[in-house]
This record gives C-alpha cells, structure tokens and sequence, in this order.
C-alpha cells in the first residue's frame, strides 16, 4: 500500500515550503472566515469570489456583487457584509454570487490557488470533510490561516481535529511532524475547545468585539454537509 501523506503548515507566508503539486490543500481560518464561506454556501450561496485586497473587493462590488470584507475582525465600512457566519444567513444570500476579502482566510486561498485542488475546512463542515478526503485517496495539506502570516491556536487545534479524523478512518495516511503534534495538541482540547482556547488571542480579540456568539458558533461541529471548492477562481459547492 502507498501512503500518502497528511501535513500542516501554519501560516500562508510558509506555504510554498509545504507546496506540491499533489496534495488537496485544506483552507482553514476557523474564527471566522471559512465558518462564513461555509454557513453561506449552506444557505444557497451560488459562488463566492475570495480576493486579497480591499479594493479588489470594492471594484466588484461596483459592478453589482454582493461582497464581505473585514480587517483586524472588524467589517469595512461601505461593504454588505463582514466576515461573521451570521451575516450569511438567509435568503439575502440564496443563488448569489459574493466577493469575499478578509484579513486572514482569503490571503490563505490567495497563497494556495494554484495547488491541486484547494477546499475550504471549519468545524461546521468537519464530518462531511473528513469522508470526502478519505475517498479522494490523495495527499492533504492543512493550511492553516493563522493571524497575518503569525501561528494561532484555533486554527492548529482545527487541523489536528481533522488529523485525527483522518487517521481513525483509515490506515493509509503518514503523518509530518505538525500534524502529529498537531493531532496530540487535539486530543488535549477535544472535551472543551472553548476552554482549551480562552487565551487564544483571536478568540480574546473577538471577546472584546463582543463576538461570543461567533466563536460558539464556529466552534460547532458539523452545521452543514457542504464543502467549498475553488474552481477558476471561485469558491462553488462541490459537486460529485
């Protein structure tokens, strides 16, 4: 049997150390961005469109789109929405096409467009996510979004979640050294995530935005059964 291999990198700027030509690369940006990309998708989104910039997001939005964008957790002002899962429920979103720019999880994307294949991760999608890696029987890197380009603990705890879930679904997969520190990082943090991350400084920074709600939510697991997928430059459901 040939093994394939299942790694972490923790921050885009590191990513093209980790870069191959055949790994599906796993977005993960847990508080708040791929939660959001998730939980629009689940309510009918049609295709969200990730870009970098700020004004890359507003020259779309000129032409008639919907589009979030958020700095330092914050919305930006003139947009329609930010980057909190709330924003992406309801009608408002069904069979809609949103730009979508954020601090952390669209430079993610941005890093890693031109890999294989590249999908979007949070709790809200683990289950579903975890099956379709294991039939997809290739190489999974977990690109973790961190904080501008520094390591965070969500994040991390996120990856060595889907580790873990990898590894008690099947025997074929090697661990790199992130993943398994990653996945022991895991099984510590598994009873009480939100315990485990009340230092974490993401999760501290959106406390004192009074975003509680958010991070439960975004660490809830398995909300939806949809998995985002970039394809030409947009995110869409995947289609089997």
């Amino acid at each position: 049997m040939t093994l394939l291999k299942i790694d972490a990198c923790f921050s885009p700027k590191l990513y093209p150390v980790y870069a191959d030509n055949e790994s599906i690369v796993v977005i993960i940006d847990v508080l708040r961005a791929t939660s959001a990309i998730c939980t629009a998708f689940h309510h009918g989104a049609a295709k969200i469109i990730p870009v970098a910039t700020v004004d890359e997001a507003r020259a779309l939005q000129a032409q008639g789109f919907l589009a979030g964008a958020e700095r330092d957790a914050i919305k930006v002002e003139g947009f329609d929405f930010g980057n909190s899962p709330y924003d992406y429920m309801g009608d408002h979103v069904n069979g809609k096409t949103i730009v979508l720019t954020t601090t952390n999880g669209t430079q993610a994307i941005e890093a890693a467009k031109n890999a294989y294949q590249v999908v979007v991760g949070a709790f809200s999608n683990i289950t579903v996510l975890c099956d379709w890696l294991v039939q997809q029987d290739r190489s999974v890197l977990l690109l973790c979004s961190g904080w501008k380009n520094r390591f965070n603990l969500e994040d991390s705890l996120f990856a060595g979640a889907v580790t873990a879930e990898l590894v008690k679904r099947s025997d074929k997969y090697k661990l790199g050294d992130g993943c398994l520190a990653l996945e022991y990082l895991y099984k510590m943090a598994k009873e009480d995530p939100m315990k485990f991350l009340a230092r974490a400084s993401h999760k501290e920074r959106l406390a004192a935005l009074n975003l509680k709600k958010d991070i439960k939510y975004c660490l809830t697991p398995d909300q939806t059964k949809v998995i985002p997928v970039l394809k030409d430059g947009a995110l869409v459901k995947w289609e089997a």
